[in-house]
């Protein structure tokens, strides 16, 4: 039996609000070793910002660090799932719509993440989440 997202999620989620400064945001992502984090106002998700999103929607276009994070990120058609949801799911949801980590969200409120490496250490998704990481990671061709 798979576990649900709730066993496995990271609970204590670092985030970034909307009118914090890119510069914060990536401050964050050094400092913690990770190359996205969540936009979250009130406690509801609103997005997600990753060190490509400021290199791309800022830096590689003159912006400067003070950049609103509200500016940078992505925030359509954000996929999350739910505490309730087995892991073998997110792993189909990953693959599918090409992420690495998936928000967790419960009542509109952000309650966690879970990363392919989560997945990849239970047993019973293991194989997913490889699936899901070999589709991911599928490179795209230059336009």
């Amino acid at each position: 039996m798979t576990q649900k997202l709730s066993d496995i999620m990271t609970k204590n989620v670092i985030s970034v609000s909307p009118d914090q400064t890119i510069e914060e945001a990536a401050r964050l992502m050094s400092e913690n070793n990770v190359g996205s984090l969540p936009v979250v106002e009130n406690g509801q998700l609103k997005g997600i910002i990753t060190d490509r999103d400021i290199t791309l929607r800022s830096t590689a276009k003159g912006g400067n660090e003070k950049t609103k994070v509200a500016e940078c990120m992505s925030s359509g058609n954000l996929v999350t799932g739910t505490p309730d949801m087995d892991a073998a799911q997110a792993a189909q949801i990953m693959a599918q719509h090409q992420i690495r980590r998936l928000p967790v969200v419960d009542h509109n409120q952000m309650v966690g993440m879970v990363s392919l490496g989560d997945l990849a250490t239970e047993n019973e998704t293991q194989e997913e989440a490889g699936q899901a990481l070999n589709t991911i990671s599928t490179p795209s061709k230059p336009q």
